[in-house]
């Protein structure tokens, strides 16, 4: 049985060989996104599914309430481990104090290279579940051993075996300051869709406390360290979560001199690694969106695209039925159940869906390098995961009987009685099915060319967004090495004396980000209990005029000017916070213990706020003040100098000045344009897929006007013989399409703009929603459609009438 129907069905596919080009090819573009997408989406979702503890480990983290909101930060003091350790035993199985990762030099004899790494306890490996290819998982028992990676044993070793050789590690702030460890394993690779997979080695955490002589001393609010757990198997996350909460708190509360630490009731919240990347970002204290909001955007879309090209195959489907409908009658008439009529359709359908996944896996394998650079990751087919073929075995199945569902029964509901006498015709009725199916198509469609748009507009929105300072020209160069020191009045002049650079200064932070914020705020009218925690950055004098501030009050730092030590220039939303109308001049006292400030400010300028975080919030208070201990220089290039010309005689002074730091930089405006490396990938993925349910819908509209053209030929030549001119007969052929095009039109409309209005509320700074979007993409659609139907209709419009009336 199943062999006759695949066998009827291979006759009909071939029989009408232009319509199950376009139904097989639609459907095959339509599979290949959807698989393209799903891969995308299970890349996403399996993050940090690498370590076999994924569901137990949880990220430390701080939650405390300041400008009137919730913020939480990963970077925890270090006397919270102990405490940790000490009352919560029952509740880890393992608690992890780690560094910051960062940039190290290895050297191996005359073999010297950069890798990231991480000083970490020695029960980090076994928490990870890391996969030894060599040594095992308590190779960092060893105070003065190393882990490396697969790829950094091979930069470093070649084939050799790297088993307990030494290896020299150096920070990069300070590469006269050197470590000798010896190799005690190699790691396999972390995949790219793990938080660890930019780690190349680990180090123990005995070494780096060996280094760090602060540990035993610092304070409370010095939050530099990064701790992870591991729960116990079968504990429940949310009781060790409500067990911990107040760990920190409960041992400040019995600390006299820790009290005045304390910035606003810290809050101690474990943070799952599910959640480390689809839930990134943290509103109100909760986790609350991330990455998942575009894997369901991209989802949707994945959907719908496959069911655009299901409808296609509905469509010319139940377009054919009259065609059909002598078959049917015959084989009801000789004793044909219906569910025998059903199989064979649903048979007709699976095959066309085996026939286009097959077309559709080369699709994928040509388009997955696309897809791997738009998206900015390393995916590839699984081929030997027996639960893939599972899947797509699965896949072909749904497909063909979502495609094949509705013209199966329709299909076999005829009456033999009318079909077999001639009495059966399709109707108007008949084409209302049909044109339901077309306009979901392009309700699907423009919906999503809507979304495309506006997903867009607020990138561009974004990136255009005032900064406050001049990106152009601003070079950024790190200073954390110790041979700069004492160095930089030097450097400043040497840079200035090449002509090519027009001013130069230093801060302790990045122009693009914040690593400095304090508490202790008072100034006259602050509200009791109101509680803060600014931006506060030491610069240089000049640093002003080498970014290009932009003034609302005031004035900037003077030179030499020993009453600027106690001034603070402030930026507008601070002087919006503590409610000063006429700034400048105001005095602000500020304590600190962390910095040892306690003394008065004056406020000598107001900024207009600089965008320094993410260009998508609101801008928080900064106050800059003068101040040593510089991490970055900045350096102005002039307008008038070639920057190919610049950059070789800066990299030459710094050569000069401190031959053993090797000499790196960034552009400001390119370590901007990074925060929007997450919003581009998702907006070209979307307008790619996009782009293809378009094609896909046009596809089967063309197919659809090439089905009517057929249908109508001898209205066509009746009409032509008694004078319709050849646009008269165009205009008639299109009209049909058109209409529903314009109500698809009416139908998308609504629902873009409810589907958008939602997802841009996740930006604090973001675009209002135009009509120019709807109309743009309405006219468009219209135009689409017509190029896309006119092709047959004009065809049929000018075909001679003579062929289509010669049996009449």
């Amino acid at each position: 049985m199943f062999k006759n129907n695949f066998k009827i069905a291979w006759r009909n596919l071939t029989r009408n060989r232009a319509s199950s080009f376009i139904n097989i090819g639609g459907l095959a573009v339509g599979m290949a996104v959807s698989m393209m997408i799903g891969l995308w989406i299970w890349d996403e979702l399996s993050f940090n599914k690498y370590h076999q503890n994924y569901d137990r480990i949880v990220a430390v983290m701080q939650r405390e309430k300041f400008l009137g909101n919730i913020a939480v930060t990963d970077h925890m003091p270090y006397r919270l481990v102990n405490e940790l350790k000490t009352n919560y035993h029952n509740d880890f199985k393992h608690i992890v104090t780690a560094t910051e990762t960062r940039e190290y030099y290895l050297s191996q004899g005359e073999n010297k290279i950069a890798q990231t790494g991480q000083y970490v306890e020695a029960a980090a490996p076994e928490m990870l579940t890391l996969k030894m290819l060599r040594g095992s998982w308590s190779a960092l028992n060893d105070p003065r051993s190393v882990l490396l990676s697969a790829s950094a044993a091979k930069k470093l070793f070649g084939n050799t075996n790297p088993m307990d050789k030494t290896v020299k590690v150096s920070d990069t702030w300070d590469v006269h300051s050197t470590t000798d460890v010896k190799v005690t394993g190699i790691y396999e690779d972390l995949p790219q869709n793990v938080q660890f997979h930019d780690v190349q080695f680990f180090m123990p955490w005995e070494l780096y406390a060996a280094k760090d002589t602060r540990l035993s001393t610092m304070a409370w609010d010095d939050h530099r360290f990064l701790i992870y757990g591991e729960i116990w198997p079968g504990a429940d996350l949310n009781k060790v979560s409500a067990a911990v909460k107040d760990a920190e708190l409960n041992v400040i509360r019995h600390l006299d001199n820790m009290r005045d630490e304390v910035v606003a009731n810290p809050e101690i919240l474990l943070n799952p690694m599910k959640n480390w990347h689809l839930y990134s970002t943290f509103k109100d204290g909760v986790a609350d969106r991330g990455p998942i909001r575009f894997v369901w955007i991209v989802g949707i879309i994945g959907g719908f695209v496959l069911l655009l090209a299901c409808i296609n195959f509905m469509n010319f489907s139940t377009a054919r039925s009259e065609k059909r409908a002598t078959e049917v009658g015959i084989r009801k008439a000789i004793g044909s159940a219906r569910v025998q009529l059903v199989s064979q359709f649903f048979s007709e359908s699976i095959l066309v869906a085996l026939l286009a996944f097959m077309i559709a896996l080369l699709f994928l394998v040509l388009a997955l390098p696309t897809l791997n650079d738009l998206s900015a990751k390393q995916i590839a087919l699984p081929y030997t995961n027996i639960w893939f073929w599972l899947f797509c075995f699965s896949f072909i199945v749904f497909t063909g009987l979502l495609a094949g569902i509705y013209p199966a029964l329709y299909l076999s509901s005829f009456q033999p009685v009318k079909v077999l006498k001639g009495a059966f015709r399709a109707g108007r009725m008949a084409s209302l099915p049909r044109k339901v199916l077309v306009v979901m198509q392009f309700t699907i469609s423009i919906v999503l060319i809507i979304c495309t748009i506006i997903i867009y507009n607020q990138l561009i929105f974004s990136k255009d967004r005032p900064v406050g300072y001049t990106r152009d020209g601003l070079v950024i160069v790190p200073m954390q090495s110790i041979d700069y020191q004492g160095k930089q009045d030097v450097l400043r002049n040497e840079l200035k004396n090449t002509g090519l650079v027009t001013e130069v200064a230093e801060s302790e932070s990045p122009v693009t980000g914040i690593s400095s914020n304090n508490g202790g705020f008072n100034w006259q009218g602050k509200a009791p209990g109101v509680e803060e925690k600014f931006g506060t950055l030491t610069v240089t004098a000049e640093y002003g005029k080498t970014i290009g501030w932009q003034f609302k009050d005031g004035r900037n730092f003077y030179a030499g000017s020993v009453a600027d030590s106690s001034g603070f220039v402030i930026n507008e939303a601070a002087a919006k916070y503590m409610g000063f109308k006429n700034p400048v001049g105001e005095t602000i006292h500020w304590k600190s213990k962390w910095n040892n400030v306690d003394k008065d400010y004056k406020i000598i300028g107001v900024i207009k706020n600089m965008v320094m975080e993410s260009p998508y919030d609101a801008i928080r208070p900064v106050v800059f003040r003068l101040g040593g201990n510089p991490n970055w220089i900045f350096i102005r290039i002039s307008p008038q100098a070639s920057v190919s010309k610049a950059l070789p005689q800066i990299a030459g002074v710094f050569k000069k000045i401190v031959p053993s730091v090797p000499f790196t930089y960034s552009f400001a405006d390119e370590d901007y344009a990074k925060k929007f490396t997450t919003e581009e990938h998702i907006g070209k993925l979307t307008k790619f897929f996009s782009c293809l349910a378009i094609f896909i819908s046009c596809l089967g509209l063309f197919g659809m006007a090439m089905f009517m053209a057929e249908q109508r030929t001898k209205e066509i030549g009746l009409r032509k013989v008694l004078g319709a001119t050849a646009f008269t007969l165009w205009r008639l052929l299109s009209k049909d399409f058109v209409a529903l095009v314009i109500i698809s039109i009416i139908i998308a409309t609504p629902m873009a703009w409810y589907f958008m209005s939602k997802w841009l509320q996740g930006y604090q700074y973001r675009i209002q929603i135009t009509w120019w979007v709807f109309v743009l993409t309405g006219i468009g659609a219209v135009l689409i459609t017509l190029l896309t139907i006119s092709y047959q209709t004009i065809k049929a419009a000018l075909a001679n009438p003579v062929k289509s009336l010669r049996s009449e």
